[in-house]
């Protein structure tokens, strides 16, 4: 198990291209092909793991199912924040469609899971000075708890930074003039599907 720190900023269309040129022009090389992902967010009942998050209670998880282009290529991650920092899990599912994904899923620390939010987006794949930089754009929305099933589409854009946990702050502030925030696709995504957005 490694830590490490993961750096969000979001972004206009005007700011996310920007930046993104910019650190094109200072040798940010692309490393993987650009590619859909999509992740089906489990939680309580009562959405424990959403107000978890919300509250930024410690420790804590977001439990999803994954995959890019085809559901058996999926997986179940477990993303852990806790004191320490953060880490995730990855566990093969390979199932067939996403019809085959598990209707539940047992959590040691929140107990039974069920299928909660669809999040898809584009993300393109970049480093620079041995920092993992991706950018996520079309980011969409659907809520299974939701009656309408309708598919909401988030107008930010966010680009991330992946480090190890020794890297300082300054270092990246000095490479990234924006401040950072919190972005949750998952928090998003039920608060633009509850209207709060």
């Amino acid at each position: 198990m490694s830590f490490r720190k993961e750096k969000k900023y979001k972004l206009t269309l005007f700011e996310f291209n920007t930046l993104k040129n910019s650190l094109i022009q200072q040798d940010m090389t692309m490393i993987y092909e650009s590619r859909q992902i999509n992740s089906i967010y489990y939680d309580t009942e009562l959405k424990d793991m959403f107000y978890n998050s919300e509250e930024g209670v410690l420790p804590r998880k977001k439990v999803r199912i994954r995959w890019y282009k085809n559901p058996i290529n999926s997986s179940i991650e477990t993303k852990v924040s806790s004191i320490e920092g953060r880490f995730k899990t990855t566990q093969a599912l390979n199932k067939g469609s996403i019809e085959e994904f598990p209707k539940i899923i047992t959590d040691s620390l929140y107990g039974c899971l069920t299928p909660s939010l669809l999040v898809s987006y584009k993300r393109d794949y970049y480093l620079i000075n041995g920092m993992r930089v991706t950018f996520d754009s079309s980011i969409r929305y659907l809520n299974y708890r939701h009656s309408s099933q309708w598919e909401f589409k988030d107008p930010e854009r966010v680009m991330e930074i992946k480090i190890g946990i020794d890297t300082s702050d300054d270092y990246i502030e000095k490479l990234i003039p924006y401040a950072t925030t919190r972005f949750s696709k998952y928090a998003r995504g039920l608060l633009f599907s509850q209207g709060e957005m």
